[in-house]
């Protein structure tokens, strides 16, 4: 099986590369980085500190380690981290917000002289992968090479099921080159032991997201974020993070539908990729609004719907909104964390489409955290609720229902140092 699976991802390379490369640098983006992705130039580690290489996909699963690398960090100051991940956009915001890494990188192509190329270089005494990068000769080569292979935050989507169930025996084959296991939801659990997992390597530990830290605004530090962008007090503005083509439409359209009976309302629009940043601009003066980029906006300038130009800033803007909606859920595309504004106590909403957040989403509704709209019309309805105090309420549910789902970054720590040298038998490199 790992002989097809080497023939096919290598001719999947080789006819997807040069369309990856015309498209990406259409969008402005960076190339394939072929030099760095085969492990050419990466520095051989040359200390002998306990030594980890943590391997996240992108922005989401980069930013759910922040807390857990501090911690890391302020307990054990000797050991030696390394990060890799698989986008630019994941490489870059890593660079920003995991200070004290030895190493930021790009991830190796999933080839066997690559994958061992960076082993060979980095020693890692644990490979840890966030959430559910499973490229098998990455782990197949981590299980030889490193001390420990460990899967943290884990999930299981839909969709990922399916697939690894249709090669049931190749996918239980990768994922047993895997230690251990720490997953969100008792699901994800259950469906690791139907790919052919045993129950004692999985532990259902929570999310790690869920440990949000943001910096508190006072009202009067919320007041002045506003007024820099040109908000007036009295206006209500809603903050759409991390959408979607297909998906800015309708909002828009609700929007528009809004201004009609309340003129004192503003829409944020924070695109997913910001490279469509003018595409969604372009949009919103079809409909006849006023559009700013957010760094353009001034406190004189005014403005009917800003659009998020900017990475790593959504957060503060859940924090100057009044109601957030989640992107991607409206489209399939399985929707997005809603825990940075429930950390604000924002009243949310979001479409049927959550199923890549399928817990986290449940538990909203069912605590009364969250709404679920399905149409441009219940989305104006959302934007257009007059009972304030039944909207606080709801925000107030959704910060202590956060509260109630936090403890991952502990659970995942003291797993972490159990597979560490020193705290547990060694496991035999091959």
């Amino acid at each position: 099986m790992y002989i097809l699976y080497n023939l096919l991802l290598l001719l999947g390379f080789l006819v997807y590369a040069p369309f990856y490369a015309i498209r990406a640098r259409r969008a402005g983006k960076g190339g394939l980085n072929l030099r760095a992705r085969l492990g050419l130039g990466l520095p051989a580690r040359t200390s002998e500190r306990p030594c980890l290489w943590v391997h996240a996909v992108s922005v989401g699963e980069v930013l759910s380690l922040r807390n857990l690398l501090r911690e890391i960090r302020k307990k054990h100051p000797a050991w030696e981290i390394h990060c890799s991940t698989l986008t630019s956009t994941g490489r870059a915001v890593a660079a920003e917000k995991l200070a004290g890494a030895a190493s930021i990188f790009y991830a190796p192509l999933d080839f066997g002289l690559a994958v061992n190329r960076f082993f060979r270089a980095l020693r890692p005494d644990l490979f840890v992968l966030v959430e559910s990068e499973f490229w098998p000769n990455l782990i197949q080569t981590a299980k030889r090479r490193a001390g420990a292979v460990l899967l943290i935050n884990g999930r299981i989507s839909d969709r990922s099921f399916r697939r690894y169930l249709w090669a049931k025996p190749f996918a239980r084959r990768v994922l047993n080159c895997i230690d251990r296991f720490l997953v969100q939801t008792d699901l994800d659990r259950t469906r690791l032991l139907e790919l052919g997992v045993e129950g004692q390597q999985v532990e259902v530990a929570g999310n790690l997201k869920s440990d949000v830290r943001l910096p508190v605004f006072t009202p009067d530090e919320q007041a002045e974020l506003r007024r820099k962008i040109g908000l007036q007090a009295d206006t209500r503005v809603i903050v759409a993070g991390s959408t979607h083509r297909g998906e800015e439409e309708v909002l828009l359209e609700a929007f528009c539908e809004s201004r009609k009976r309340r003129k004192n309302i503003g829409l944020v629009i924070a695109p997913r990729h910001t490279h469509r940043t003018e595409e969604v601009q372009r949009l919103a003066r079809d409909f006849g609004l006023e559009v700013m980029r957010k760094t353009e906006a001034a406190p004189e300038k005014t403005w009917d719907v800003l659009v998020l130009d900017t990475m790593g800033e959504l957060s503060s803007f859940y924090a100057r909104g009044d109601l957030a909606f989640m992107g991607g859920s409206l489209v399939p595309r399985g929707g997005q964390n809603l825990l940075e504004p429930a950390f604000y106590g924002k009243p949310i909403a979001f479409g049927p489409g959550m199923h890549n957040f399928a817990f986290l989403a449940e538990e909203f509704l069912r605590h009364g955290a969250a709404t679920l709209v399905f149409s441009r019309k219940e989305l104006a309805e959302f934007f257009l609720r007059e009972d304030e105090q039944a909207l606080e309420e709801m925000g107030k549910r959704a910060r202590a229902l956060l509260l109630s789902l936090q403890g991952a970054t502990e659970k995942t720590l003291r797993v972490i140092e159990s597979l560490m040298p020193g705290s547990s038998p060694a496991i035999p490199r091959g």
